[in-house]
């Protein structure tokens, strides 16, 4: 038993020693650390002050590179949205050649539509009409466009302009180039714009009947639908996105969405390419069947 007391003994102090070695190699250890925090906290509270000491040469280096601080979607990275939102379009089943953006909120918001814009040319969409029920895109069309090539630069960077888009008159339907390329384009959009062409079209009906080009009896929904047609530009749109909780097309062209798909999203401020392209997902597997 002596024996088997004094082993015992041997281990408890070995145990000890252990641990007085170990609670000294930790405080060794936690002092390194706290020191290296330290070093850390120091560089970061100073670094502004240097930076500060030298306006001048931050002036010199943000010149030198402008995209380093003014946009941060550039290079490889608006290089990646590009490549991904173009694969997003190529691979829908189906993509609307023209697209509606309804906005049927009261308080509108530029950048936004302008992202929604921007992200429709990206993925491949030829033609986005912009409308709002009181016509406050189209009367500030130059503020619209100002943001949508803002916003081309700050989203897909410094190769841009390669998107860049013309504005469609919406009186005459010609073509207003902004100096870049033919296509996209984009057309602003008021309720007075669906009815103005269907007066106008019935004008004419009236007049050649006035005049003996054509009798009453030729007249015909057919008639009205080619005038309506003549010398257009754009196509019917395919999609009409309706952003709002408002459930009415309020006057959105209503000749031309007889074949018309219209979703809902539920605001188009803080609206993200996710959402559109969840739409768009949703259109391309949807199936229309044209009255059969």
């Amino acid at each position: 038993m002596a024996l088997l007391y004094g082993l015992l003994w041997r281990l408890l102090l070995l145990l000890v020693h252990v641990n007085r070695a170990l609670v000294s190699w930790l405080r060794v250890r936690l002092r390194s650390m706290k020191g290296r925090l330290w070093e850390r906290a120091m560089a970061a509270l100073l670094l502004p002050l240097a930076l500060a000491g030298f306006p001048d040469q931050q002036k010199k280096l943000n010149h030198a590179n402008p995209d380093a601080n003014g946009n941060p979607v550039t290079g490889s990275r608006a290089a990646g949205r590009r490549a991904r939102w173009l694969s997003d379009g190529r691979a829908l089943e189906k993509l609307p050649v023209h697209i509606g953006l309804l906005v049927a909120e009261e308080e509108l918001s530029y950048t936004d539509t302008a992202n929604l814009v921007v992200w429709c040319m990206a993925v491949g969409i030829s033609y986005v009409s912009v409308y709002d029920q009181h016509g406050i895109f189209q009367k500030n069309n130059s503020r619209v466009l100002e943001e949508i090539v803002r916003q081309q630069q700050d989203l897909l960077g410094v190769d841009g302009s390669k998107y860049s888009v013309e504005v469609l008159n919406n009186s005459s339907d010609k073509q207003q180039q902004n100096g870049y390329m033919s296509r996209p384009a984009v057309k602003l959009l008021c309720p007075d714009d669906g009815k103005r062409s269907i007066v106008a079209a019935a004008q004419q009906l009236c007049r050649s009947v006035e005049n003996r080009e054509r009798s009453s009896k030729d007249i015909s929904v057919t008639m009205l639908d080619s005038l309506l047609r003549e010398s257009k530009n754009v196509p019917d749109p395919e999609l009409v996105v309706k952003f709002g909780t408002v459930d009415s097309t309020l006057g959105f062209l209503p000749w031309h969405i007889r074949l018309t798909e219209f979703m809902s999203l539920p605001s188009h401020r803080g609206v993200s390419y996710d959402d559109l392209l969840g739409v768009l997902q949703r259109y391309s597997s949807c199936q229309q069947r044209l009255g059969q």
